[in-house]
C-alpha cells in the first residue's frame, strides 16, 4: 500500500493489504497476528508493519510512505484454484481430479 501518511483508516487497511481487524489481533484467513488495538478509526503503519512482516519504507521528499507486501511464496494457502488443460490425448485434465492429492505443477516456457 501507498499511502502520504503512517496513519491510514481502518478500511483503507483492511482493503489495501487484504488483513481484517479484529480484537484478536490482524486475521487473514485462519491466521490471525496479535496486534495493539487501532487508535480510533486509524491504523499506524509504523507500528504493525514489522508485526506483519512486511517492509515499510517512507521517502521524506515525495511525502510517500510504502508497506508490503510481506516476503515468500505467492501463494496464501496450499489449494491451488480448479483449471482444465489439454492432455496428451486430446481429452481434458482438470486438476480437481487430483483433490486431495500432493501435486507439483511445473511451468515451462521457451522465452
Amino acid at each position: 500500500m501507498v499511502t502520504s501518511a503512517p496513519l491510514v483508516p481502518v478500511a483503507e487497511f483492511e482493503r489495501q493489504t487484504g488483513w481484517e481487524l479484529k480484537p484478536e489481533g490482524a486475521c487473514r484467513g485462519s491466521l490471525c497476528i496479535p496486534l495493539p488495538a487501532p487508535a480510533g478509526d486509524q491504523v499506524d503503519l509504523r507500528s504493525v508493519a514489522g508485526k506483519l512482516g512486511m517492509p515499510l519504507l517512507h521517502e521524506p521528499e515525495a511525502g510517500l510512505w510504502s508497506m508490503g507486501p510481506a516476503p515468500g511464496p505467492v501463494l496464501e494457502g496450499a489449494v491451488a484454484p480448479d483449471f482444465t488443460l489439454p492432455d496428451w490425448r486430446g481429452g481434458d485434465f482438470r486438476l480437481a481430479s487430483l483433490r486431495g492429492r500432493k501435486v507439483l505443477i511445473l511451468a515451462w516456457a521457451p522465452w
